[in-house]
């Protein structure tokens, strides 16, 4: 893709009409001979379709061909990264808060965050890092230890997480755990755990259901509900997402990757927590939710959030929301998000209201996938070809990063490190507009980003991978021997206690 100066914003055309995948393959056939006996033809005799068709592939591989840009590839900055960094060692990680309870339907999407991009709002920088923090925490409560009894789980009880991540400072309260599995059949290798009789050979933590307390709904204006879904950590879901088919979702035109649908809606009676799906279980929570703050006559939005893969899921959460809540305020903020269905989804998602802004950085391959090729810059011709309903389309508006802005980033082809949830937010936090440099006041603490990966340069002394359990999670008992500590009975993963809370 062409690069940018650290930003870039793109708004969606929704002005593309679909077409039934019978005319489409018949309208592909005609094209297709029409070009093959343009190519037969002599020069002087060839169509004006046929030109354009030429041209518009020329243009669509110019588009993977990279350029320098024209302020020298984003130039790093004069000032010192290790002196900047040093210097807000005793300063706060964010400023204090501000109410935007007058523009929060603006900040929430409401006109396509339509001169809120370029350059950034500050308000909406801040409610995106808050939303991306609910993102991330998905990452950092799961049990990634496949020793563990209990991999696959979250670590700590819904009570308890937002305390223990030090969260807590966002004012919202989780009500509620969602678990998710695929349907399909996975070879022993890929399962997640190395120990046979492990909590749950089906389920995983996929993430939460939060909702915004007393003091924070004064503030934003509104009670907001949060979903938050968790990215591919496991091998069986690298194995779901691969399923690149499309396949329908619902009785119409739209049709979103088989893989995605497969983790939101699979179920197994046999299992302990995915007799329901996750789609079932998050929507019977938004029915209780979304009944009892109207019952008190409080203004209730919805924003839904994910990293990578947890982006693909919010937005399926985000149509199904829409068709049984159609008068409720749905927002999307994904980070690093792949295609997710064709431009019927797209088209079905922005009539029902759903407002979705996608963060992506312009060197990560994950928002490229699927649909490498096939996606939808083959727009530039649709005279030709109509639409085409096996195309991926991304959705919504785009808020495009540059990892090259930042001075504390390595450079280099560090696509692990690039796609982390953390380096995403690292960026977030620094970026003004398409025409600025990484902004010196940024609030975040630097170290972050070297959680689970080697991003920052080494001048800073941040050792890479730093944010793991004490000696691997191993503990010394009374006689000096090294075991694995059992978990406090009220973070043991259990179908009854994972009910939701009283409100």
């Amino acid at each position: 893709m062409p690069i940018h100066m650290a930003a870039t914003v793109k708004l969606v055309n929704h002005c593309h009409q679909s077409l039934s995948s019978g005319n489409g393959n018949r309208l592909r056939r005609r094209v297709t001979a029409s070009f093959n006996e343009a190519t037969i033809n002599d020069g002087d005799k060839r169509s004006n379709k046929s030109t354009r068709l030429a041209k518009s592939i020329s243009n669509l591989l110019n588009l993977y061909i990279e350029k320098p840009s024209l302020n020298n590839l984003l130039q790093r900055n004069d000032w010192n990264a290790v002196a900047q960094a040093e210097a807000k060692l005793d300063l706060p990680t964010m400023s204090p808060k501000e109410d935007i309870s007058r523009i929060w339907r603006e900040i929430h999407g409401g006109s396509d965050w339509e001169n809120l991009l370029d350059p950034l709002h500050p308000l909406l920088r801040r409610e995106i890092i808050k939303y991306g923090e609910f993102a991330q925490a998905t990452y950092d409560a799961f049990d990634f230890d496949s020793f563990s009894e209990y991999c696959g789980s979250c670590l700590f009880n819904r009570r308890k997480l937002f305390e223990k991540l030090g969260l807590g400072k966002h004012g919202y309260e989780v009500r509620r755990y969602i678990y998710a599995m695929s349907q399909y059949e996975i070879p022993r290798w890929l399962e997640k755990s190395y120990v046979a009789d492990t909590w749950s050979k089906d389920s995983n933590w996929m993430g939460y259901v939060a909702v915004s307390d007393d003091v924070e709904s004064k503030r934003i204006g509104r009670r907001d509900i949060v979903v938050a879904w968790r990215g591919t950590v496991l091998p069986s879901e690298w194995y779901g997402d691969m399923q690149q088919d499309l396949e329908p979702l619902g009785h119409g035109e739209a049709k979103v990757e088989r893989g995605f649908l497969s983790i939101y809606k699979s179920k197994r009676v046999t299992t302990r927590y995915n007799k329901t799906s996750a789609s079932d279980q998050v929507m019977e929570e938004l029915k209780r939710l979304l009944k009892f703050y109207k019952e008190k006559g409080e203004q209730v939005s919805l924003t839904i959030t994910g990293h990578s893969l947890g982006g693909a899921l919010a937005k399926l959460n985000a149509y199904e929301a829409s068709i049984l809540f159609p008068t409720l305020p749905i927002n999307v903020i994904s980070f690093g998000s792949p295609r997710v269905g064709n431009i019927a989804f797209r088209d079905e998602l922005h009539h029902k209201g759903v407002k979705t802004l996608r963060i992506t950085i312009k060197q990560d391959l994950v928002p490229r996938m699927p649909g490498i090729v096939f996606n939808e810059t083959l727009q530039k011709f649709d005279d030709l070809t109509g639409t085409l309903d096996w195309v991926y389309h991304h959705v919504g508006a785009e808020l495009k990063l540059d990892a090259r802005a930042s001075p504390f980033l390595k450079r280099g082809s560090n696509f692990i490190g690039i796609h982390h949830p953390e380096t995403y937010l690292h960026l977030v936090d620094g970026y003004v507009s398409t025409t600025s440099t990484f902004r010196t006041d940024a609030k975040r603490d630097v170290a972050l980003v070297n959680k689970y990966c080697d991003m920052l340069v080494n001048e800073l002394r941040i050792p890479p991978c730093w944010y793991q359990l004490s000696n691997k999670g191993l503990v010394s008992n009374e006689f000096g021997r090294w075991v694995r500590p059992k978990r406090e009975n009220e973070d043991i993963p259990s179908p009854i206690g994972e009910e939701h809370s009283e409100l």
